[in-house]
């Protein structure tokens, strides 16, 4: 399979909320195997297909016990708290300890239409969470608080003029 180019923070596509998926299971199979692919290269624990430059509402994503994908997925529970330094693909070299509930279930489809649910504490939750916020057009930057969010946004714009100036 292909491996997707990863869209990086600026891309309009990454602020936009992904459309629901309607596609029939082939085009989703070829979907998925680029997406795992593209994930396990990056590395990552998890990608979801805005960040790719698809805006269909589908993320893959493997915590260490498998590959999965999730279809129109949606959060139906969370509790606790846990921070974590957190990473993103589209925001490369970058980690911010961030504070989320500790755990989640989300609930949504496979690529053949079947109902799955997905749950978990510390990572796993942390994953569910951090790619249905991609789903939805936002980026863990928005999960910083104010002043931190600052910070991050000169210093990203900073790195980004120095590597055009540079000759």
């Amino acid at each position: 399979m292909a491996i997707y180019p990863i869209r990086t923070f600026g891309d309009p596509v990454l602020r936009t909320p992904a459309a629901e998926v309607t596609d029939g299971a082939e085009s989703l199979q070829r979907l998925v195997d680029g997406m795992l692919e593209t994930m396990y290269e990056a590395p990552g624990v998890g990608l979801a297909a805005p960040q790719i430059g698809i805006s269909k509402a589908i993320f893959v994503a493997d915590v260490g016990e498998g590959p999965f994908a999730m279809v129109n997925p949606e959060i139906v529970e969370l509790s606790g708290s846990w921070t974590f330094d957190e990473g993103c693909l589209s925001v490369p070299g970058h980690y911010w300890s961030i504070k989320r509930p500790g755990y989640c279930k989300a609930r949504g489809t496979d690529i053949h239409g079947n109902e799955v649910v997905y749950e978990g504490e510390e990572l796993m939750g942390r994953v569910l969470q951090h790619e249905i916020d991609h789903l939805n057009g936002m980026l863990l930057l928005e999960r910083l608080p104010r002043r931190t969010r600052k910070q991050a946004l000169k210093e990203m714009r900073e790195r980004q003029l120095g590597m055009i100036e540079s000759p």
